[in-house]
């Protein structure tokens, strides 16, 4: 039987869902960073770990340029003189 990669817990049949090539508890399959729960290939990977696609992967592995996101998703540019503006 095998063991979900987060709690070490043998995974059944009934409760599995696969990402990473490995079976998962379907709580367990959670992001590493805002701990928000993930669906089986809806997510990015880094070094073996799930993560949320936006904003939790893009914030610590995506190119680092002049755009934020701000809390209602919206897109904010930086400036030269450290202001943000809509």
């Amino acid at each position: 039987m095998p063991k979900c990669p987060r709690c070490q817990k043998e995974v059944y049949f009934a409760e599995k869902v696969t990402s990473l090539g490995k079976d998962w508890h379907r709580p367990c399959l959670r992001c590493e960073k805002c701990n928000k729960t993930l669906t089986s290939g809806g997510h990015a990977e880094h070094d073996g770990k799930p993560y949320c696609n936006h904003p939790c992967y893009a914030a610590l592995f995506g190119p680092k340029g002049g755009y934020l996101w701000g809390s209602a998703g919206e897109e904010l540019r930086a400036t030269r003189s450290n202001k943000l503006q809509v």
